[in-house]
Parts: structure tokens; C-alpha cells; sequence
């Protein structure tokens, strides 16, 4: 299991992605910040959900950034035979969420390999999967999944697998994306128009800032990945896009952190403030009236990303008798790190 730090974001300001230094996207909730998460490998094993995108026999990572200052990472890896990119990113949704993936070769040949493994509910579920003209389609209860891309897949073990080829020059697109099992896919996706116009918002929302002096670069990484995590429909901030990862192992500090709780919205809005971000506030403070109406005396630490002020904790039924630090285990692990202690909120 990675250390968190190895972790990028991506996101389009409803949900965000969290992606390994080794290639595999270890965590994704779709589609917003607090649905149920289909990748959960962040929590378990990859048998619980994850999408691996690396040379085959793994290569050296050489270097991973962020392009200038925006939410595109790119990662780059030498192996023996050549080197790759591959540039990760969500364009800024419309009415279905997006998850873009760019191979690019940039010296000699590289064997690529990808694995996606898709398991809604934390893991929980297992979708159907069937060819399609362009790639392949999931379903699950209310989640659609699209995978599409020119590179050759085929099922394995209830994975969906990619083995390709890339020399210098190539560029092998995979989009992945999400929509209601009830709706029909509205559109395609081109990938490299759609990293044009997210590079284009990013760049244009960073040239407003009024972060300055020989920290300016730090500064601004720091600013983007706290407008990463605003809710745009509402104006929410989420704390984190995590949950369930203790302060230490085992012990009682373990909490959702993909609501909107007040006192660290109000630390990220001094932030976004100060360096002249004034929309992200006056969306907070709207947001803000509409989960706080009513009785004052009724006011909470927390909301959702809606305003709704029911957020039920939940445990193993199995648990009391045991202490509060002790983990409980259920047969899926994913599942065990999500609700043990204190819960999913």
C-alpha cells in the first residue's frame, strides 16, 4: 500500500481522483465528492477497485509535475527500451463526469499496460461489462461507465486489460466516462480538445491570483488544490476527497472528510481571500444560508456538499464489545477501513 503523499489530485470541481506515482489511480468517487467510491485500492487492495496506466515491466519514474499552473499532471517513466508520458486530468464537467488519460511517446518504444478494475460501492459491487464499438460499458444499479480508446482490451479476470505499443510521437488517448445507468451516453470525447479547454480554465482561473514574492509557485500549487476542493454546484468546499484514513493505525481519529465542515471551509476561504479569490467566498456564503436556515440553536460542525444535515454514522453491528481501536473485520477490506471506528458520515 502507497503512502499518501505518493498521491496526485485530479478533479473537476465534483469530485477528484487520486493517482499513484506508479500509474494507478487508487481512488475515485463517482460522481461527486461523497458518492461511493468505485476506485478504493487507497483503502484495501487493487481488488477493490483501481486503474493502472504504466510501462509493463514497471521503468524508472523520471518525473511527475503539474503543467504551469493548473490540475494537468503529467508523469513521465525511462525504461530500457524508451520513454513515456502519460497526462492525467477531468475537464471542467457538464452534465456527466470525464476522466482523461494521454499516452505519448517521447523516445524509442514502450510497452504500455493497462488494467481497470471497477467496483462500485467501495468495492462492494462488481459491474457488467460488454464490448462496445470503441471500447467497453459498465453498468452497475444507478452507475454508467464508458471506457473509450483506439488501444486493443480484452477481459481478464474481471478486469478489463490494455496491452499496446507507443514509440516516439505516438499519443493513445483513453477517456473514461460516467453517467447515469438510466441515461444513454450524450457525447464523445476528443481528448486533446478537451485538454486544451482545461488547461485553458485553469490557467485563466490561476492569472487572477494576487499570490506574489519568492513563494508565489508554492503558493498557487497550494491555492489550485483548495479550488480543487469546491463543489461547484453549490459552492460546498469538502475538507478532503478522502475518508477513512486514521491519524495512526487503530487509532480513534478517523473521519469522512468529504463533507463541508465549517471550521476548515473557513480556514480554505481565508486562504482563496487573501490572494483575491472573492467567487469561491460569495458561494461559500450562499451555500452557507441555505444549510444553516432555520433555528440557530440547530447549527452543526457539518453538512453535506447540498446543505443536508442528516449524515448517519455507521458501524459493523458486530462491533460493540470490541474497543474503538480495535479494526473489524469483514471479508471485504475496503469496506472494513471504511467503517470502522467512526464510520461513513
Amino acid at each position: 500500500m502507497r503512502k499518501i503523499e505518493d498521491y496526485a489530485i485530479i478533479g473537476d470541481l465534483h469530485t477528484a481522483a487520486l493517482v499513484g506515482t506508479d500509474g494507478s489511480i487508487d481512488w475515485l468517487c463517482l460522481p461527486h465528492f461523497d458518492s461511493a467510491a468505485c476506485f478504493a485500492a487507497l483503502l484495501d487492495s487493487p481488488g477493490a477497485g483501481r486503474w493502472l496506466l504504466a510501462p509493463v515491466n514497471g521503468g524508472t519514474c523520471t518525473s511527475r509535475r503539474y503543467r504551469h499552473d493548473t490540475l494537468v499532471l503529467e508523469t513521465e517513466w525511462e525504461t530500457g527500451t524508451g520513454r513515456v508520458r502519460v497526462t492525467d486530468f477531468m475537464p471542467p464537467r457538464d452534465e456527466v463526469a470525464d476522466l482523461v488519460r494521454i499516452v505519448e511517446g517521447l523516445d524509442g518504444t514502450v510497452q504500455m499496460h493497462s488494467e481497470l478494475a471497477l467496483r462500485f460501492d467501495y468495492g462492494h459491487v462488481v459491474p457488467w461489462v460488454r464490448r462496445t464499438k470503441t471500447g467497453i460499458h459498465a453498468v452497475a444499479g444507478p452507475d454508467s461507465v464508458h471506457l473509450s480508446s483506439p488501444a486493443p482490451m480484452h477481459g481478464e479476470h474481471r478486469r478489463t486489460v490494455s496491452e499496446f505499443t507507443v514509440n516516439a510521437g505516438d499519443r493513445v488517448p483513453f477517456v473514461l466516462t460516467w453517467t447515469p445507468s438510466y441515461r444513454q451516453r450524450s457525447r464523445t470525447v476528443d481528448a486533446d480538445a478537451v485538454l486544451s479547454q482545461t488547461l485553458a480554465y485553469w490557467e485563466e482561473w490561476s492569472s487572477r491570483s494576487g499570490a506574489d514574492g519568492p513563494y508565489r509557485d508554492a503558493i498557487q500549487r497550494s491555492l489550485i488544490t483548495l479550488k480543487a476542493l469546491t463543489f461547484a454546484p453549490t459552492g460546498g468546499i469538502v475538507a478532503a476527497a478522502t475518508t477513512s484514513l486514521p491519524e495512526q493505525p487503530g487509532g480513534p481519529r478517523n473521519w469522512d472528510y468529504r463533507y463541508c465542515w465549517l471550521r476548515d471551509a473557513t480556514l480554505t476561504l481565508q486562504s482563496l481571500i487573501t490572494a483575491g479569490y472573492t467567487d469561491e467566498a460569495k458561494a461559500w456564503r450562499q451555500w452557507l444560508l441555505r444549510a444553516v436556515a432555520g433555528d440557530p440553536a440547530d447549527l452543526q460542525i457539518m453538512y453535506s456538499l447540498d446543505g443536508r444535515r442528516r449524515l448517519p454514522e455507521s458501524e459493523p453491528p458486530w462491533l460493540s464489545g470490541y474497543e474503538k481501536s480495535t479494526p473489524v473485520r469483514t471479508g471485504n477490506a475496503a469496506a472494513d477501513q471504511l467503517h470502522w471506528t467512526c464510520g461513513v458520515r
